[in-house]
């Protein structure tokens, strides 16, 4: 039996506010983003089922600092 070994997350709002980025960035960014990479959707009680807050596992904070990294090196203008 494979017991889940995630015993907590942190919501898109701390882990923008640790790495001192919008959370709009990061939620940009973590779109692609699988349960794999270390993310899940945390539901609240709301009766709307399409309302959620991203969160993610210590490896999906950094394959979002990875992703990260990679965007801000796209978007670098050319000199």
């Amino acid at each position: 039996m494979q017991i889940n070994k995630v015993y907590s997350v942190t919501v898109i709002s701390a882990v923008a506010q640790q790495l001192g980025v919008e959370e709009d960035l990061l939620r940009e960014i973590a779109i692609g983003m699988e349960p794999e990479d270390g993310v899940i959707r945390v539901c609240g009680l709301s009766d709307d089922n399409d309302i959620s807050i991203m969160a993610f596992t210590d490896d999906g904070v950094e394959e979002l600092k990875n992703l990260l990294e990679m965007h801000r090196e796209n978007s670098q203008p050319l000199k």
